[in-house]
């Protein structure tokens, strides 16, 4: 259904159609979003949300050409489009990008210069420390380490130099690579009071 009402909307323009995400992994529950790239001709990008039974369709419209050129500098694009499942190709071009993906993750990420990685702790310790100073206002504190813990996640993957992955699979990827710091993340993420987030909040941020 998601593949004609695409086809019908972008016409002769249409290059390519893919399934990313838990689609395209193989890993769909009863509450997942089927999601889509539509490769098109041109620059325009957009975006729209379909409900077909009891499935939302999330469809994100991208210029192949800008797509291709991203590779060369995205954290996410490599690792989402090598897994991406073909559902329509025009002249092999999605195929074809689904190679450069591939090369390009084989390549690694790039690494994070010294000002990234001076940016990515302090991120981590500022949200951290405005939740602590907030302690007596406890939903605002529990919102605040939430955006330390995404932050946290997102230094582990720069400093340690590895692909971001599906955010069901961030635990499990730790656990593989520092044994130790994904138990800190757990005892974190289990933590019952404000108290126990912020001290293994403070331990975690430490160990990263």
């Amino acid at each position: 259904v998601a593949l004609r009402h695409v086809k019908g909307r972008r016409g002769g323009d249409l290059v390519g159609v893919l399934l990313v995400g838990s689609g395209a992994r193989r890993a769909i529950t009863p509450h997942s979003d089927i999601d889509l790239i539509a490769l098109v001709k041109g620059d325009t990008d957009g975006h729209e949300i379909l409900r077909v039974g009891e499935r939302l369709l999330d469809i994100r419209y991208h210029g192949y050409k800008s797509v291709e050129d991203e590779l060369a500098y995205s954290l996410r694009l490599p690792s989402l489009l090598r897994k991406g499942r073909v559902l329509f190709d025009h002249e092999g071009v999605t195929a074809q990008l689904i190679e450069k993906s591939n090369q390009r993750f084989r390549q690694g990420p790039p690494p994070a210069s010294i000002n990234e990685q001076i940016r990515l702790k302090a991120s981590c310790y500022h949200w951290l420390g405005k939740a602590e100073d907030l302690t007596e206002k406890p939903g605002t504190a529990q919102y605040l380490l939430t955006l330390f813990y995404e932050d946290c996640i997102q230094a582990f993957f720069r400093l340690r130099g590895y692909w971001l992955t599906a955010p069901v699979d961030v635990h499990r990827f730790m656990f593989s690579r520092e044994p130790a710091l994904a138990d800190m993340a757990g005892q974190y993420l289990n933590a019952t009071t404000l108290t126990d987030w912020l001290n293994f909040g403070r331990q975690f941020a430490d160990l990263l």
